[in-house]
């Protein structure tokens, strides 16, 4: 079992959330069917309200009380490319919101290229498209980016995902 940490810099994000699932041997294969490849994936997280409540008679703490719990939006960051790409699903979203939800999965690789770690999301909406910055003085890639609002997220824990479980703080 390696317990060491995974790079972030080799990732894939796929529409399929079962894709999160599948055994080694055909995760191997997601790079070839992966949905896209985007430069930058961020806004994996989640955050809980938290209201304090102070107590009458109390005066050395204040009671803090659970109010809602919310999850932070998705972004995903490609280059542009001349077929539809990000833009189409954000589009999708404008005529038929409901017909535009979709599931997905953003899976960390490891070394050696199979899943070291994934998280999928449930529900997720097109809630935000930005097209690229132009400079006429800068030669770098234009960039889109599109914000994903879902419902959930849930952590896959997989055969092969084990060194990304939490481990007890070994003296650090």
């Amino acid at each position: 079992m390696n317990q060491d940490p995974l790079p972030k810099y080799r990732f894939l994000v796929t529409l399929d959330p079962g894709d999160a699932y599948l055994p080694s041997a055909q995760a191997l294969l997601l790079p070839l069917v992966a949905s896209g490849a985007f430069q930058e994936v961020a806004g994996l997280g989640a955050q809980l309200e938290v209201t304090g409540y102070p107590e009458g008679g109390r005066n050395d703490s204040v009671h803090q009380l659970p109010v809602r719990h919310s999850w932070s939006r998705i972004t995903l960051k490609a280059g542009v490319v001349r077929g539809p790409g990000l833009w189409a699903w954000y589009q999708a979203g404008l005529a038929d919101s409901l017909g535009a939800r979709r599931d997905g999965a953003v899976i960390v690789l490891g070394p050696d290229g199979a899943p070291g770690a994934a998280w999928a999301f449930h529900g997720g909406l097109a809630a935000k498209w930005t097209g690229p910055d132009l400079h006429a003085e800068q030669n770098a890639i234009a960039v889109e980016s599109l914000e994903i609002a879902h419902e959930g997220l849930t952590k896959v824990l997989q055969d092969n995902a084990a060194s990304a479980l939490p481990r007890p703080n070994q003296g650090r």
